[in-house]
């Protein structure tokens, strides 16, 4: 189970590069496809760890790292199709707040001193990255239609996706940029009381 696990990680770590590529050459089903097979490996490597006590320090490595290479990479790419201002400023601004995280962990790991992550089950880590996951869904999806429609597809269903996925990607996106400032805060608020013990 543990061998399973950690394969859940190293997938979503490939399967974060490889979208770059799908994007690139605008094979934008492959792209979704990938996308969400890799969010839903999300939630079953942790489920499956924690169940059958499957947890490695590998496997913890593996899947902070795949987590945050599949968002960060599939957002940038976003970001640069879409460069309008209401897509591209969260996704910087969210960019920039895992950097300024990991850079808060470093310096305390630099001390010896953790900065755990919440654990409860609704932590704001969590909440922010399910709906960075819908909204890059979305986007992704909104592509993927793109290419379906047609004189002699287009349909009522499928224009009310073309209508209701744009609103609920960047509203998505949006929340998710809420509540990844709020834990920010709360990493700061933490780092600040751990600095205290630092001679």
């Amino acid at each position: 189970m543990k061998f399973f696990v950690n394969f859940l990680s190293a997938f979503r770590i490939a399967a974060a590069f490889a979208i770059i590529p799908t994007l690139m050459f605008q094979m934008y089903r492959t792209s979704f496809i990938l996308f969400v097979l890799a969010s839903i490996s999300d939630f079953f490597d942790g489920y499956l760890a924690k169940k059958y006590n499957a947890c490695t320090k590998i496997g913890g490595v593996l899947d902070h790292i795949g987590d945050k290479l599949l968002v960060c990479n599939t957002l940038i790419m976003l970001a640069i199709m879409m460069p309008v201002w209401f897509v591209f400023i969260p996704i910087i601004i969210m960019i920039a707040r895992e950097l300024y995280v990991s850079g808060l962990r470093e310096f305390l790991g630099t001390q010896k001193i953790e900065m755990p992550v919440p654990s409860a089950r609704l932590s704001l880590g969590k909440i922010k990255t399910t709906f960075q996951m819908i909204s890059v869904s979305a986007f992704l999806l909104i592509f993927v239609i793109g290419t379906l429609i047609t004189p002699q597809t287009v349909s009522r269903t499928l224009m009310m996706l073309v209508y209701i996925l744009p609103q609920v990607a960047v509203c998505s996106l949006w929340i998710s940029l809420v509540a990844s400032l709020w834990s920010a805060t709360q990493y700061t608020i933490t780092f600040a009381k751990k600095l205290k013990k630092i001679k």
